[in-house]
């Protein structure tokens, strides 16, 4: 990377993760389609753009987390099966599309475009990186380009746990193995799901070795006592590990619904599938299976910021990409530069997104990433990219600023009313009680053996199930809420079903292998990782 001085850094962050989402009882399973999605539109879209890059003989620094439960369906051998199916039929539909549009030119473009996208997305998932993601991950970040780190084990909000430090720890300690065993080695850091933090949860980020996290805005800035360079300086919190905190401006850049990039009028709006507007007849071979509508991944119009919608024009898309990637680039080295001047340091900015949102939400925003990438390889810039492993491995020891980070989240003004308010707080009671069970369980039985071991190992996926924060965090926006609501329950369902047949001696052995079959995550646990 060229620049005129180095007077800062960008530290990207993408966060990677769904909820557990795999229903072998079922041959179809709508919400399945999630995780199939992501991996069309995202997932393997940046590891192809990773692997330009490198050809290139590019060099970049990005953080990618992976959640454990997203490897764990990365991994799982029924989705690989299942998802080649998904490809299948996509092309399949694809082919019809094209056959469709045949008499409207901007409409068959688009449609050819997309039989070409899912054939190349199948040759590359099945015959170049030979069904495994995650090793591929694994391979770009033996080069140092992508460094990859951990979150907690189910993505629970840890901050509802604050009173029951086991669970925070648990779900922590589960995150760093299932790392460990992915890839070969320890992570050097970790991001907080929903970056919900309180104070003295460092500690035990601390316990497991690990030498960085993330912090929302608010985290940094109300932290005691403030630091004197917001968050464009990490901290390094009373446990001795060191954080970062997000930066507002490049999160509003891209997230904002209002001024943020994804919503410019160029761009393919995602919200107009054929899912939903081709005619029922039409495409009800595709949607049989589902029993109901749903996105295809197939969509011909833009953004228009009004009702009538026109056509997407791929070229147009593509060339705003690129504009606002000089846009993001000239606004982080004026950004830097000013901090330069202003604090007399090197500052850091940190710019965190959920990985999904590049590709599947926003369809150009691998794209645009990719622009960014290549324009601060080849650009005089006073700023460059590293890895937040790279930065605090270099300077790591040069951060003397200490302080106590405040509770804090990213959601809404920083605090947890996206995860606890009147549509789900009643969830929180339920998620308590059965933690409080789960510990009893384990003083009463702290060695146990056979089908009473294997009785409470499932009641330890049951319970580290029921804790996503993405049940309700769907029940407040109200984004598949009976899903999530079902969920919910089913997982607290199970464990109090499990919990009062061991209590009795008294297990189901058919019951339990049931379960056992469905909710088959993390197969090594066991279940006293919550006596800690």
């Amino acid at each position: 990377m060229s620049s005129t001085s180095n007077k800062g850094f960008l530290c990207m962050v993408l966060h990677a993760h769904l909820p557990y989402v795999f229903h072998p009882e079922y041959d179809y399973f709508l919400e399945e389609n999630w995780f199939y999605e992501a991996l069309t539109e995202t997932y393997i879209p940046l590891l192809e753009m990773f692997y330009r890059l490198l050809n290139d003989r590019i060099k970049f620094g990005i953080t990618i987390s992976l959640s454990p439960v997203l490897i764990e369906m990365l991994n799982n051998p029924l989705l690989k099966k299942r998802y080649i199916r998904h490809l299948e039929r996509l092309i399949d539909l694809s082919e019809k599309e094209i056959y469709r549009t045949r008499h409207d030119k901007s409409y068959n473009v688009l449609s050819r475009m997309y039989h070409r996208k899912f054939k190349k997305i199948h040759n590359l998932y099945c015959d170049t990186y030979k069904k495994d993601v995650i090793g591929i991950f694994k391979t770009i970040g033996e080069t140092g380009n992508i460094h990859i780190i951990t979150t907690a084990a189910t993505h629970a909000f840890l901050p509802i746990f604050s009173s029951i430090p086991q669970i925070v720890k648990a779900q922590i300690e589960i995150g760093v193995k299932n790392h460990a065993k992915t890839f070969g080695k320890k992570p050097a850091g970790i991001w907080i799901p929903e970056c919900g933090f309180m104070p003295g949860y460092d500690y035990y980020l601390s316990e497991q070795d690990l030498k960085f996290f993330y912090l929302d805005t608010s985290g940094i800035l109300n932290a005691k006592p403030s630091p004197v360079f917001k968050v464009y300086s990490p901290i390094k919190c009373p446990s001795g590990i060191i954080a970062f905190g997000r930066d507002d401006e490049t999160s509003k850049q891209v997230w904002s619904s209002i001024g943020g990039y994804p919503g410019d009028h160029a761009y393919r709006d995602f919200y107009r599938d054929i899912g939903y507007d081709v005619d029922n007849i039409y495409i009800k071979d595709f949607l049989k299976p589902f029993g109901a509508r749903t996105f295809t991944g197939i969509k011909y119009y833009r953004v228009t910021g009004s009702e009538k919608k026109e056509p997407y024009n791929i070229d147009k898309a593509i060339s705003k990409a690129s504009e606002h990637a000089r846009h993001f680039v000239s606004q982080r080295n004026k950004q830097i530069d000013c901090l330069f001047n202003k604090f007399k340091i090197k500052p850091v900015v940190t710019a965190a997104y959920d990985t999904e949102l590049l590709g599947h939400w926003w369809f150009e925003g691998p794209d645009w990433l990719e622009f960014v990438i290549r324009l601060i390889d080849k650009g005089n810039y006073c700023f460059r990219m590293i890895t937040t492993h790279e930065y605090t491995s270099e300077y790591g020891n040069k951060i003397n600023f200490s302080c106590e980070p405040s509770m804090s989240s990213w959601g809404e003004k920083g605090f947890s009313n996206v995860w606890v308010n009147d549509s789900n707080d009643y969830a929180c009671r339920h998620l308590i009680r059965t933690a409080e069970r789960m510990l009893y369980l384990i003083k009463k039985y702290p060695n146990a053996r056979g089908i009473m071991k294997r009785a409470l190992n499932q009641a330890a996926r049951e319970l580290l199930l029921s804790q996503h924060s993405d049940w309700t965090f769907l029940i407040k926006t109200g984004t598949a809420r009976e899903y999530a609501k079902k969920r919910f329950q089913e997982h607290i369902y199970r464990f109090n079903r499990l919990y009062s047949e061991i209590m009795t001696d008294n297990i189901d052995i058919s019951w339990l292998e049931d379960i056992e079959y469905k909710d088959n995550i993390f197969k090594e646990i066991d279940y006293r990782v919550f006596d800690k």
